[in-house]
């Protein structure tokens, strides 16, 4: 069944911790971690099933506190990675860990009655990713081409690589670099480049946006005064090498070509408040998602600044004679940027919107309310992009 209507899942906790399971490629899978104060925090294994227009859910507890970020092992499906909260000495610390999702649930075959249901599974921890030296972690990402042994974390002021050894169990420190400047310096997000050899990360501190180059742990561009206030999200275009994406509390989402710093090549004004999230479709990058504290999703078309702004390059062979026509009356000319939609289904701040990693047209979104809402690309553009 193939339905333009949205898919409403409702966890029974406040969250802001979603990803999609990145190294499943056979099932629409998404992971979503919950921010409790009173009750054990959980994961969410969220099944989509597609022909049937349903969700099946398995609940993880994860009892180490609240979830304020996971990111998926690329190769390994089985394994995962949090940020989260936890009290130490009446102070709240942030931290970070890595986990393991329990055998039987790795299949998403069986589904828990609800969600405080208490034969619930537990993660099982693989191990810390020891930042008491290094203050607060704002984030972890695993290097996106490697063999899943490999994270970036971000604490306060310091980026930080790892290596994860013996079978994940053991994470060691392999390299290190810390922002340097005046007043109190902190990221607050960052992403690894799928391109040049996954040797180049982004960051984002306060107003700017930094490259590093992790052979040499240097600085390779900075963007001072990227947004007008913080920067809270940033994404490489998967298929243009040197395009950023970012977006910030200015509520503007901006693309950079990183060898050209000094202005943006684009600028989207469509939100009204913060913008929490943007993600760029994997497969058509002209596809662009964002989420805001303004309650709504945005699918922009920015094909101008694609990988493909003379719309989908249709190979001949495939063609009929009359459609081999048509195309010849289609100028070459570059495709208008436009926005597709604006989704309205949350009625509280969107944390975060992630595309699935087995379907390029289907997306997930997540509000503060704990509201999960799975939609898909419009039909008639869907088409549009691949005739």
């Amino acid at each position: 069944m193939e339905d333009d209507a949205p898919v409403i899942y409702g966890l029974e906790f406040q969250a802001r911790a979603l990803t999609a399971q990145t190294a499943e490629t056979e099932a629409i899978r998404f992971l979503v971690g919950t921010q409790s104060l009173r009750y054990d925090n959980q994961i969410h294994v969220i099944d989509f099933d597609d022909e049937n227009n349903i969700i099946n859910k398995n609940v993880l507890l994860h009892h180490a506190g609240e979830i304020w970020q996971i990111s998926a092992n690329p190769t390994d499906k089985s394994v995962l990675a949090t940020c989260y909260n936890k009290t130490l000495d009446s102070k709240v610390m942030t931290c970070a860990a890595v986990w393991r999702i329990p055998k039987e649930l790795q299949a998403g075959s069986q589904e828990s009655p609800d969600d405080s249901s208490s034969n619930a599974q537990s993660l099982e921890l693989l191990c810390h990713l020891d930042n008491v030296t290094h203050g607060n972690m704002a984030c972890v990402t695993w290097e996106p081409l490697g063999d899943g042994k490999k994270l970036l974390s971000l604490a306060d002021n310091h980026l930080m690589i790892w290596d994860l050894q013996e079978s994940s169990t053991k994470s060691v420190l392999s390299s290190s670099a810390a922002l340097e400047g005046k007043g109190q310096l902190r990221f607050t997000c960052g992403r690894w480049s799928p391109h040049h050899n996954c040797t180049q990360v982004a960051t984002a501190n306060d107003t700017a946006i930094r490259g590093w180059d992790i052979r040499s742990m240097r600085q390779i561009y900075c963007i001072d005064n990227a947004h007008g206030q913080l920067v809270r999200d940033l994404d490489f275009n998967p298929n243009k090498q040197y395009y950023l994406a970012s977006c910030g509390d200015d509520c503007k989402v901006k693309f950079w070509d990183t060898r050209n710093i000094n202005e943006p090549v684009k600028t989207l004004e469509e939100h009204s408040h913060w913008v929490w999230s943007v993600r760029y479709n994997h497969s058509h990058d002209q596809l662009v998602l964002t989420g805001s504290s303004d309650s709504r999703v945005i699918l922009s078309n920015m094909v101008s600044i694609s990988s493909e702004p003379f719309g989908h390059l249709v190979d001949d062979e495939d063609l009929s004679d009359h459609e081999e026509n048509q195309q010849e009356e289609k100028t070459k000319e570059p495709l208008q940027d436009s926005i597709i939609a604006t989704y309205e289904e949350h009625e509280d701040s969107v944390y975060a919107v992630e595309w699935s990693s087995a379907d390029p047209w289907l997306f997930a979104s997540l509000s503060y309310d704990g509201r999960l809402v799975i939609n898909r690309v419009p039909r008639a553009l869907k088409y549009n992009i691949l005739l």
